[in-house]
């Protein structure tokens, strides 16, 4: 485990939820990205400063394992580490809790960093250094 992980809360939406009350599976997507999101924010800086310095985080692929169900007006905590942070990577691992604390997804989205004309691209020594706390195995960059 890394020595941090990052929390942010959601509170479900109705239209995040199906007709059986129930979030629509794709909507934890939605989910992770807002947590991600919100970890570079907390780390000082957006998606957008990378964006605008010539970098992106493309997602390559991503893995969810439901073990429960989330239902309209829950609050649900979103947990995320980083797992890689090396050469062109960036990986996170994610846990989704229920309000009872109730492990309902565990997920894995993995990334490329690479310019906004998808040309790979190291990790920006400044990012690696700000992620390393939430880092499960920190490595050398």
């Amino acid at each position: 485990m890394p020595t941090q992980t990052f929390s942010w809360e959601h509170r479900v939406t109705y239209a995040e939820c199906t007709l059986g009350n129930h979030v629509y599976y794709a909507r934890f997507l939605d989910m992770l990205e807002t947590a991600r999101g919100e970890l570079f924010r907390h780390l000082g800086r957006t998606f957008l400063h990378w964006q605008e310095n010539d970098t992106i985080f493309p997602v390559v692929e991503c893995q969810l394992r439901y073990r429960g169900a989330a239902r309209y007006d829950a609050v649900l905590t979103i947990e995320l580490w980083i797992t890689t942070a090396a050469k062109v990577r960036l990986d996170f691992a994610y846990h989704i809790k229920g309000p009872d604390g109730r492990l309902l997804i565990e997920a894995e989205t993995k990334h490329v960093c690479t310019t906004p004309e998808d040309k790979p691209k190291r990790l920006p020594d400044e990012l690696i250094a700000a992620v390393t706390p939430y880092l499960s195995d920190p490595q050398e960059p």
